[in-house]
């Protein structure tokens, strides 16, 4: 099945990015940094983003290094940023803010 999403275009994702505390473009990819105030907690908060991902039928990277946490956006079906990417960042702000 192919994905029709929209590629953002550079003004659409800044102007994303300016409502997203934490974000930042990575070239084709939006990423976030978190350090959990323990192992668990990064590991907990990895399930809680996997709950979200699975929910939207949209899967970031995950990086997890003790108790940093990394996260990595993208369309890979699209070839880029789409609304998709930006939906699923919004729900994950709000599990840690």
């Amino acid at each position: 099945m192919l994905n029709m999403e929209r590629l953002l275009t550079l003004e659409e994702i800044r102007a994303q990015l300016d409502r997203l505390p934490g974000w930042e473009q990575d070239g084709n990819e939006i990423m976030w940094r978190y350090k959990a105030p323990s192992f668990a907690a990064a590991i907990s908060l990895v399930n809680a983003v996997a709950d979200l991902a699975e929910k939207a039928n949209h899967h970031p990277d995950i990086l997890v290094q003790c108790c940093n946490v990394e996260l990595f956006l993208s369309t890979h079906s699209a070839g880029g940023l789409t609304s998709r990417d930006f939906a699923l960042a919004i729900q994950i702000n709000r599990l840690v803010s």
